[in-house]
């Protein structure tokens, strides 16, 4: 009897492009095709084609991108929905009235908004905790406390949690270990692998990767809470259309040739700028200053493509950002283009300044989404705008 050769499974980069779709069945397509319907026919009561009736419920170009991340992150099952924020939504309605949520100290101005001003109504609380230090973590459990939300690394700061001892405190509590992975990407980082419960994604960053498109994505590695999620999505309705559904599948089919020029880039500029004189102090994971450097290094491939960095007193943050010619501007993060953002006017303004001040996002504190762009223009831009902002 002829021996069965076994195959090794696909590596990731193979992963990106054949994920979650093969081909039409019907028309040999190799691009999932657009389904823009709100409803489908049906053959009779009870009688649906596929298992297709509303496109709420379900719709077969969202469930192409579903499967895609739920394989792509190691996951049971993927859910989409029509932001990052809409994504987070649908995870803090797993709490209920009297659970407590455990959040990073410098985590997004949104996550925070939207359990200080909206799930605050319905008795859900959360602390900011300093998830950096197991320790520190286990300290500020409390019997209340029902789950852990975690970025690492964190915006805008990037500070670094160890992914694995944080799953590990939280379901020695009885909570849920759930992880913000937008900054890093299943292609840098896979969170399920190391304990998380639900990671969650605001895919209109790296993910689309082309400032095109706005959405939210979820995967879970338990089939029960992939039952509560899908309640919850169909209940709640917050899902994404299938053309943005498209754009997003499209988007991820390059994110790996994508992610190694960003990060290549953003090395390099971290380097220049930890190296400027009028730098005084560069926020990078891939730098060996950097704290946490060595736990980000076992967990993630590398240092990533965002950064943050102070300029040195003396110099005009709002000269800096008027300079600047190639480097735009702008809110959010991860397209192919370079943004540079003021994180305690903008993606952070929903937290109060006092707290602002004791976590470190100081008014002078400016944060960089690298782009794919040639290195020398971005670094010869950052020269001369730093150049600008020293002028008197």
């Amino acid at each position: 009897m002829k021996r069965q050769e076994v195959q090794s499974a696909p590596a990731f980069a193979t992963q990106l492009i054949h994920g979650g779709y093969t081909y039409d069945a019907q028309t040999g397509a190799v691009n999932v095709p657009i389904y823009q319907t709100s409803t489908f026919a049906q053959d009779g009561l009870g009688k649906t084609r596929g298992g297709w009736e509303y496109a709420r419920t379900g719709n077969p170009t969202r469930q192409a991108l579903e499967r895609l991340i739920a394989e792509l992150e190691g996951g049971c099952a993927g859910f989409a929905f029509g932001s990052g924020m809409a994504a987070i939504t649908a995870v803090l309605s797993l709490f209920r009235v009297g659970d407590k949520i455990l959040l990073s100290r410098n985590v997004y101005g949104g996550t925070y908004r939207v359990l200080d001003k909206v799930f605050d109504h319905f008795g859900i609380t959360y602390a900011l905790a300093d998830t950096e230090h197991p320790d520190a973590l286990e300290a500020a459990f409390t019997e209340d406390v029902k789950g852990i939300l975690i970025e690492s690394p964190a915006n805008p700061l990037l500070t670094i949690t160890d992914l694995r001892a944080a799953a590990e405190i939280a379901h020695r509590h009885g909570a849920l270990a759930v992880v913000d992975n937008t900054f890093m990407t299943p292609y840098l980082q896979r969170p399920l692998a190391l304990g998380a419960d639900i990671v969650v994604h605001s895919a209109t960053k790296y993910l689309g990767g082309h400032s095109d498109v706005v959405a939210g994505l979820i995967v879970t590695r338990s089939e029960q809470l992939a039952e509560r999620l899908a309640f919850l999505q169909n209940s709640t309705g917050g899902v994404l259309g299938p053309f943005d559904a498209f754009l997003l599948i499209r988007g991820i089919r390059t994110l790996g040739v994508r992610l190694d020029r960003h990060v290549e880039n953003a090395a390099a500029l971290a380097h220049f700028l930890a190296r400027h004189p009028a730098v005084r102090r560069v926020y990078y994971p891939g730098l060996p200053t950097h704290p946490g450097h060595e736990i980000h290094r076992r967990q993630a491939k590398n240092g990533g493509a965002m950064l943050s960095f102070e300029l040195s007193e003396g110099h005009d943050i709002a000269r800096f950002f008027a300079a600047l010619q190639v480097i735009t501007l702008a809110e959010s993060l991860g397209g192919v283009e370079s943004l540079v953002c003021h994180p305690a006017s903008m993606t952070h303004a929903a937290i109060p300044k006092e707290t602002r001040d004791r976590i470190g996002i100081t008014e002078g504190l400016i944060r960089f989404s690298v782009g794919i762009e040639e290195e020398a223009d971005l670094q010869r831009d950052l020269a001369q705008a730093i150049a600008a902002s020293g002028e008197v």
